[in-house]
């Protein structure tokens, strides 16, 4: 894509480090400067940081607070083309970064073709479902160009699992964090495996307890 004196806007998950550190190198060869924002983006950075598990320091500026946002956003306003702002925001919720460029609470001016990627799905929930789409028709109002699901599945796939199973060899297995359908699609790998349900496989429903 053709983004020569454009501003670019990424924004994904602040817990993903390693999209994080791959978007890091994306900027490193567009030959932009690199500008994290946002509270929770800078929390787990220097979380990452803390563990070893990534370096950003010297890489990237990292701003927190609105008011070191705000001063940012006026520098690079002037600078285009020379920045890739990775920004809150990809579930267009209304307290991100994102989204706040979009309200007039931090001001800032996208021009038609600026490219703004969601590095993400939307989670499928009715809040974050409404939420994306009022971001998206903001967007569109400045002619953007919106990229979305631009991304690898951070999910494991099936046989991704069943190694993780022989692996651990865990007494009970719960399937979490995921639709019906795929939590269901576990306990029957599991099943498959040599495990029963209801005796140490165990699909639940938010709320229930289960003692063990």
């Amino acid at each position: 894509m053709e983004s020569k004196n454009k501003h670019v806007v990424v924004t994904t998950f602040s817990s993903h480090i390693a999209r994080l550190n791959s978007i890091v190198e994306f900027g490193r060869k567009m030959n932009r400067k690199i500008v994290f924002m946002g509270r929770s983006m800078a929390k787990y950075v220097r979380a990452a940081e803390s563990t070893g598990i990534a370096k950003f320091t010297n890489r990237v500026e990292v701003l927190k607070f609105s008011g070191q946002i705000k001063r940012k956003l006026k520098k690079i306003a002037k600078d285009r083309g020379k920045y890739l702002m990775v920004v809150t925001g990809h579930q267009g919720e209304p307290n991100s970064v994102l989204a706040k460029m979009m309200n007039g609470e931090l001001k800032f001016k996208f021009f038609p073709e600026d490219h703004i990627i969601f590095s993400c799905r939307t989670i499928p929930t009715p809040t974050n479902i409404e939420n994306r789409q009022k971001l998206e028709a903001d967007l569109r109002t400045f002619n953007v160009r919106i990229f979305k699901d631009i991304h690898q599945s951070g999910h494991a796939a099936r046989e991704d699992l069943r190694d993780l199973i022989n692996l651990v060899k865990p007494q009970h297995i719960i399937p979490a964090h995921g639709e019906p359908r795929m939590l269901n699609a576990l306990a029957d790998l599991a099943t498959e495996m040599g495990y029963k349900k209801g005796n140490n496989v165990h699909v639940m429903g938010n709320g229930e307890r289960l003692k063990l």
